[in-house]
């Protein structure tokens, strides 16, 4: 029994170094593309994977990182992509592929999961090749890495580890050969590179999604927003939209009514505003092809007349001269979209409602795109209303204008700032 208990002990303290070992010396038959690697490819590539986009502080240098990246387990500082010693100088093509693709540092660490790597697992070597050969043509910046400010054990590389054996399998997109080249080469781009799922997962836990095809949507850590749901239509869903209106959303962030808010209207300035054509046709397939599943709506808030009558007033205070008395929205001179309307908006009735409260208080921005160079925009009113304010005006859109989205009480204001503030 002596001996069985102690082969028990260093079979339980030699696991975690073997789960290390394991991750760590990750390995398959992919080889190098074998085709020079075009520096007009590569900026292509960095454009729609929104490189700048985390790897670009606020007021740094382009591609020098040091952005804080917020997460459920504290705040992760993203690495300088240039050629600098402090970035990616000396770095081969074998090492940048092994980043892209098992998620591991050129000194054979654990990348930490912010980084995107259950969708970059997915890009060809080719496209890897090409991005490294962009990256390495661009200026230099001395921009030392920043430690990220991870609580507890959830920086270490056994914790990394660990979540890697749960949620993460290498291997490069293969093409499924019941859909058609379009849908395959849409999927490519969203599941890999565009890395959509990388905030539209429904993320559990342990911060762990279904794979890069999970779609399901979830609260963006530390933002206040909420990724809707792509596969329920009466949230993010596209499925009933005509696919010339879909390409024009991804490339302008604006089409027929809709426009794109808060992290969205980030990514179609960074990502899909640089698709060309046929790559825009591609993902509007395949987004369009998505499963329909319904959102599970929570209980609304009990009805309360003063809150709706609160409301009510509100909204002809702030908003009415600019949405319209019944939520019709406005046209400008040209007869284009200006205001939008809010009758039928899904921002609107989203079954979460952060999104509708982030715009009341942080404003309406859509993106300024070649294709909608001078959106309309939306001042916050944060400073305005209070808590009771925006319950009462946020219920009064959810129930005007043929919704029956369901009123919010004060209650689920304040969970859903505290939602935010705790990660």
């Amino acid at each position: 029994m002596k001996r069985l208990l102690i082969a028990i002990t260093v079979l339980v303290l030699a696991a975690p170094w073997a789960l290390l070992t394991w991750q760590r010396n990750l390995s398959d038959a992919t080889p190098p593309s074998g085709i020079p690697a075009s520096l007009e490819r590569g900026a292509y590539l960095a454009a729609v994977g929104n490189c700048a986009g985390c790897h670009t502080a606020r007021g740094g240098e382009r591609l020098a990182g040091g952005r804080a990246i917020p997460t459920p387990f504290g705040t992760v500082f993203s690495p300088n992509l240039t050629p600098h010693a402090t970035g990616l100088a000396g770095w081969s093509a074998d090492e940048f592929w092994r980043a892209l693709h098992f998620g591991q540092g050129r000194d054979g660490r654990l990348l930490v999961p912010a980084h995107p790597v259950t969708n970059t697992t997915l890009v060809t070597r080719e496209d890897a090749d090409a991005l490294h050969a962009w990256l390495q043509a661009q200026p230099p910046a001395a921009a030392p890495r920043r430690a990220h400010e991870l609580r507890g054990l959830y920086g270490s590389e056994l914790a990394i580890a660990a979540w890697r054996a749960l949620y993460f399998r290498p291997g490069v997109y293969q093409p499924d050969p019941a859909r058609d080249a379009a849908w395959n080469r849409g999927a490519y781009l969203s599941q890999g590179l565009a890395h959509c799922s990388a905030c539209h997962a429904g993320r559990g836990t342990l911060g762990g999604d279904d794979g890069p095809a999970d779609f399901r949507g979830g609260l963006l850590a530390g933002l206040g927003w909420q990724a809707p749901s792509l596969l329920d239509p009466t949230e993010a869903g596209v499925q009933r939209w005509p696919a010339t209106t879909l390409q024009r959303w991804l490339r302008d962030g604006h089409a027929e009514g809709y426009a794109a808010q808060g992290p969205m209207a980030e990514v179609v300035l960074g990502s899909t505003a640089a698709l060309n054509d046929a790559d825009l046709s591609a993902m509007a397939a395949y987004l369009r092809a998505l499963p329909e599943q319904a959102v599970v709506r929570p209980e609304p808030a009990r009805p309360d007349p003063r809150r709706r009558e609160h409301g009510a007033g509100l909204y002809r205070e702030h908003c009415a001269a600019c949405h319209g008395e019944r939520g019709e929205g406005r046209l400008d001179a040209s007869g284009a979209p200006a205001y939008p309307a809010l009758a039928g908006s899904r921002v609107v009735t989203q079954a979460n409602a952060a999104n509708l409260l982030r715009v009341i208080e942080r404003g309406g921005f859509a993106p300024a795109t070649p294709g909608h160079p001078r959106p309309y925009g939306m001042p916050p009113f944060a400073g305005v209303l209070s808590t009771d304010d925006l319950a009462a005006l946020a219920s009064h859109l959810r129930q005007s204008f043929g919704h029956r989205a369901g009123e919010i009480d004060t209650v689920e204001v304040l969970r859903l700032r505290a939602a935010a503030a705790a990660h």
